[in-house]
């Protein structure tokens, strides 16, 4: 780490409201949006027992949803219909009482599912097409190798949304990384955000070919979410830090009585970040957050005076969940901030 700090990259553009887990949109999520609203219709036309038993199962209230402006418009039938809008709108279902809880178990990424099912159909309708081609006439060696390429790209995309289960470390002074990828940054930087005006950055890069569901870094509760609008450069350059579509994640540690920081930050490709966590959420070291589709950047800031001490360095490739980035001193809880109301 350098002697003296370089300032913590910052945003380009103002702070924007989140009307959903998908703050950027996207055309899969209007699609699923699209396909949520029929369902809706059908289950409220064929199955009113169903839509009846459902919605008194339903917790909580959302008079005014942030989350209408993409089409959730309080339209809350079951947990799926929660899917895009967990973060922002007030209804919720008991785990006993959400019958798509098994989703979560799948080796996908659930927030990736439409994306799946999207590309499948597309491939699927281009190898009907390479068929049809090859009645007609197209060489049968042509024809092969566009059903191989149709053929990787559909593995790509399952490749891509994949969610493995990790082993959380147990150590209670580890830090663990928020996603795969590999290490580009562990410097000290100046932040007014933290005590003394100074971070601990860490950072990771994540190509195409990493996992890229982020998980917790350590334990705490959600205090604060932002989100910036932003470009969409490749997340391997500098600049991305601070051209960069980005969230940023505050959370308290009680363990540590520290504030950290988790930043999403976008690539040049698929350009969507995911935040499913809302403010008040108490998260534990290894849990699924989120993640960012297609390229990206995630960072870590915290406290200098916790006395981390880095276990990886520059160049190293990480996984997130298991892989530990630093590790803290045994400490006491004086000179620390107190977390935010």
């Amino acid at each position: 780490m350098s002697d003296s700090p370089s300032d913590a990259p910052m945003p380009s553009l103002p702070e924007a409201p989140m009307h959903g887990i998908q703050p950027g949109g996207g055309m899969c999520v209007h699609l699923e949006l699209a396909w949520g609203a029929w369902r809706r219709w059908w289950l409220k036309r064929f199955c009113p027992g169903y839509v009846a038993a459902m919605q008194a199962k339903r917790q909580g209230i959302c008079p005014d949803c942030p989350g209408k402006s993409l089409g959730c418009r309080g339209e809350v039938i079951d947990s799926r219909d929660l899917k895009f809008f967990r973060n922002v709108c007030g209804y919720s279902f008991a785990p006993e009482d959400d019958g798509f809880r098994h989703r979560d178990r799948w080796p996908l990424a659930r927030w990736g599912l439409g994306e799946v099912v999207i590309a499948t159909l597309i491939c699927l309708l281009l190898s009907v097409i390479v068929s049809g081609l090859m009645w007609f006439g197209l060489p049968v060696w042509l024809g092969s190798i566009l059903s191989f390429l149709i053929l990787i790209g559909w593995l790509f995309i399952l490749s891509f949304f994949r969610d493995p289960e990790r082993t959380i470390p147990s150590d209670p002074y580890a830090l663990v990384s928020p996603a795969d990828g590999k290490v580009t940054h562990i410097e000290e930087v100046s932040d007014p955000d933290f005590p003394e005006g100074k971070a601990l950055r860490i950072s990771i890069f994540l190509s195409v070919f990493n996992v890229h569901v982020n998980r917790a870094p350590r334990t705490g509760r959600v205090e604060r979410i932002r989100y910036f609008p932003g470009e969409y450069f490749n997340a391997m350059k500098a600049i991305s830090a601070v051209k960069n579509e980005q969230l940023w994640i505050d959370f308290w540690d009680e363990a540590l009585q520290g504030r950290m920081r988790l930043k999403q930050i976008a690539g040049a490709i698929a350009r969507r970040i995911v935040c499913p966590v809302k403010v008040g959420d108490q998260w534990h070291i290894g849990d699924r957050i989120g993640m960012i589709k297609i390229g990206s950047r995630t960072e870590i800031y915290l406290p200098i005076n916790l006395g981390a001490e880095p276990i990886v360095k520059v160049g190293d490739v990480v996984h997130g969940g298991s892989s530990i980035l630093l590790r803290f001193k045994s400490r006491s809880a004086k000179d620390t901030p107190a977390p935010l109301a």
